[in-house]
């Protein structure tokens, strides 16, 4: 297929999936695979993100300008962005010190992500149907100490197929955070996140990337923008009112197919 075509059906795909909980780098990586389309070093894979992020300011941009205009006086305004910067701070650590084992190594392993893909599953599958004590319902409230281990349990997406926003909420769910707040929190912590993972790998990548790449880059971007616009719109309404078990099988029904891909050599 061509590199051009190819490069926006995958944009699409990130937006698509990046803030439900089902992996969308999994699913980027799968899907390239089956389109035939490799990346100067994964590059593309992780730099488009920035394309949803940018549909997440869009959507929520009177929110963050409220709370960034009051922070100067705002006590729990402050508090709010730093509890975000705090969640933060373990994916920079991690990030740094395993990038080059992530790209080289994880990203490469269609198994590892079909693995990943079933375990998260049946994980969303459980805590959907687990009867959890709610203590707090709104993600601009959460205590600092919840916020930061929410960012440590993010670490476990940088394995392709765990899912950042899964990790996320299914962390902040098991801390006594109500689904919608999780969710919520969760789109609030992927901009720092995603926006970090832009900037450093494009950084390291700086002195291997073509002008091609920059083109098909630029393509995917503005497809993952396009896409995630409209998920994002619809996901907490549709999260409070479904729960997460659509999710959970369609990460056991697509991990399933995978493996069985990569059993008769289609992947």
């Amino acid at each position: 297929m061509n590199d051009t075509i190819a490069a926006a059906i995958l944009g699409f795909l990130e937006g698509l999936t990046e803030f439900l909980p089902v992996s969308s780098t999994g699913h980027v990586l799968i899907a390239g695979d089956l389109l035939g389309f490799h990346s100067t070093a994964n590059a593309f894979e992780v730099v488009i993100q920035l394309g949803a992020v940018l549909a997440i300011l869009g959507v929520y941009a009177k929110r963050l300008y409220d709370v960034f205009s009051a922070a100067p006086h705002d006590p729990q305004a402050r508090r709010f962005v730093f509890s975000v910067l705090l969640a933060f701070l373990p994916a920079v650590v991690i990030g740094v010190l395993a990038h080059d084992f992530i790209k080289a190594v994880l990203f490469e392993s269609p198994a590892l992500i079909a693995v990943m893909l079933i375990l998260g599953g049946i994980v969303l599958l459980w805590i959907d149907r687990k009867d959890l004590t709610v203590e707090h319902d709104d993600a601009m409230r959460l205590p600092l100490k919840t916020a930061f281990w929410i960012g440590v349990i993010q670490c476990l997406a940088m394995i392709p197929g765990t899912s950042r926003s899964g990790s996320t909420i299914v962390g902040a769910m098991l801390m006594g955070v109500s689904k919608r707040a999780a969710a919520e929190f969760s789109f609030f912590l992927s901009m720092p996140t995603m926006a970090g993972a832009f900037a450093y790998d494009l950084y390291k990548n700086r002195d291997i990337l073509s002008v091609d790449d920059l083109h098909l880059i630029l393509i995917g971007f503005v497809m993952a923008f396009v896409s995630a616009i409209i998920v994002v719109r619809g996901l907490l309404d549709f999260i409070s009112r479904h729960g997460y078990a659509p999710f959970g099988w369609w990460r056991i029904i697509f991990g399933s197919a995978v493996l069985m891909g990569i059993a008769v050599g289609y992947i």
